[in-house]
């Protein structure tokens, strides 16, 4: 009992920092371009997830490793952080943070789909049916009925539609990223260091190619400072804590689905965006498609 006391208090202080992200991007993105916010937001995680390993002590798991391990997280690094989050970011650059937000949480249906070529798994007449109530909260987010008649141009406005895609995508690289992920048997925490490295890379040779560098304001470098340690760093051993002493990944991988409806109610006081009803609408039916899902699976 004691153990998933733990397990919850673990798995708390991970979804209150993951819930707090999506107005940390908004407000960082007001100083920073996407690129850079991902250059200096990854530099922090890869100092603190380095620190985290230190005091764990598995520092000695970064050696020797093979030339097949290099490759396959150089090929993660750019999954995540680098495509991932350049994606997302531009997502949260263009659309309110409300629509950028919610649609991200659309990547387990993603997954679902992306398992069937990849992993050879088959899908039941339900999860296909799950996967459409997903896919509706995505159309009612990206249309928002109780506005389209009143501003039909902002509907179809290229930017907006572009801001969707992009939100959209991202949940397919993170998806990508899970999947060969789970093929790769090494410890997590070490693995996560050496992705972020590699993504940190990549993103400073996108930086050079782009010329896109500039002197920051001191609000996006603390910006950046707070999504490196608690989306890209801290957060993940927390839930990685949280999963160790719980009975069953169950008891606690269900709470993750209070992070977004406690996101809407921060962006609104911290951002300023009124929430929307048919945001609210769309992420029920995101979520509802996805709970639905895996109650089909189990």
């Amino acid at each position: 009992m004691k153990s998933q006391k733990k397990a919850y208090l673990f798995a708390i202080a991970a979804i209150a920092c993951w819930s707090t992200i999506g107005s940390a991007f908004k407000i960082s993105l007001r100083y920073l371009e996407p690129l850079e916010l991902l250059f200096f937001s990854s530099l922090v995680a890869c100092m603190t997830l380095f620190m985290i390993l230190l005091v764990q002590g598995k520092l000695l798991l970064l050696k020797n490793l093979s030339a097949r391990e290099v490759m396959m997280t150089a090929f993660l690094g750019l999954l995540n952080p680098f495509l991932y989050y350049v994606v997302l970011l531009k997502a949260y650059d263009l659309l309110k943070a409300q629509e950028a937000g919610t649609l991200n949480y659309i990547w387990p249906l993603f997954l679902v789909l992306l398992s069937i070529p990849m992993l050879k798994q088959k899908i039941s007449p339900g999860s296909i049916i799950a996967i459409l109530i997903s896919f509706a909260g995505i159309v009612i987010i990206s249309t928002h009925p109780e506005t389209a008649f009143s501003d039909p141009v902002r509907v179809m406005d290229t930017e907006r539609v572009a801001g969707v895609a992009l939100a959209v995508g991202s949940a397919v690289f993170w998806a990508l990223y899970w999947i060969f992920n789970i093929k790769d048997q090494r410890e997590e925490v070490s693995k996560l260091f050496l992705n972020f490295c590699f993504g940190f890379l990549y993103t400073l040779a996108a930086m050079v190619i782009t010329g896109s560098f500039s002197l920051p304001h001191w609000q996006g470098i603390t910006g950046s400072v707070y999504i490196g340690l608690f989306e890209m760093g801290i957060t993940f051993v927390l839930w990685l804590y949280a999963l160790k002493f719980s009975a069953t990944t169950a008891k606690v991988s269900n709470l993750i689905y209070l992070s977004p409806f406690l996101s809407l109610i921060i962006i609104h006081f911290a951002v300023g965006e009124p929430i929307l009803v048919s945001t609210l609408v769309g992420l029920v039916f995101i979520v509802g498609g996805i709970i639905l899902q895996q109650y089909l699976r189990r």
